[in-house]
């Protein structure tokens, strides 16, 4: 496994959530962060049809434009009753033309397990994938997950995302209701990134 070995990590993401918890994540090695959006990155088409090939994209896109190592995550939320959509999708389901509407995304998700009579527990998981991408071409994949199960109402605003509706297996309380620091150490980015830490130290 390449070693990362500099002080500075771009992080190819424009979601300001997404980037405070890697941001978090990260802060036990030193190393500082800066996103796409300060580098004036444009977002990548996310043309993959799998999460490892869409943070592939977008590692490979960030370093490449900088000549900086550049660490990119996909991940999504997948629901069993729904053949596991929104799967890759999670994103595009909150699209509206002024913006992410994750509440769209959520009663959207609901309305369809509705539809269907889905019986409870309606399963879900939130996968990620971490790509760190070198600009010669080397990258390093790291996979995460966290089971659990989808919720009606919303509830908690912490978060961001589908958060809200996600029940963690062995919990009573969402995302949406977990303090930033607890969501971490057992969310799927905190199992990839549990991954990842390799790279930058003797994890």
């Amino acid at each position: 496994m390449r070693r990362f070995d500099g002080n500075t990590l771009l992080v190819a993401t424009h979601n300001a959530g997404k980037l405070e918890e890697i941001a978090d994540l990260i802060s036990e090695f030193g190393i500082s962060v800066i996103g796409a959006a300060e580098k004036g990155l444009p977002e990548p088409e996310e043309t993959g049809t799998t999460f490892i090939e869409n943070a592939r994209l977008k590692a490979h896109a960030a370093a490449s434009a900088t000549g900086l190592p550049a660490l990119a995550d996909d991940s999504g939320i997948e629901i069993d009753a729904l053949d596991g959509a929104p799967g890759v999708y999670t994103a595009d389901w909150a699209e509206t033309p002024n913006g992410r509407d994750f509440v769209m995304a959520m009663t959207r998700s609901h309305l369809a397990l509705e539809a269907i009579a889905a019986p409870m527990p309606r399963t879900a998981r939130f996968c990620c994938t971490f790509v760190l991408a070198w600009p010669d071409g080397h990258d390093e994949v790291f996979e995460g997950r966290m089971e659990g199960e989808i919720v009606w109402p919303m509830r908690g605003n912490q978060g961001h995302g589908y958060d809200p509706i996600f029940q963690p297996s062995g919990y009573d309380i969402t995302f949406g209701e977990m303090g930033r620091y607890e969501k971490n150490k057992i969310s799927h980015r905190g199992d990839a990134f549990g991954k990842l830490k390799a790279v930058f130290g003797d994890g």
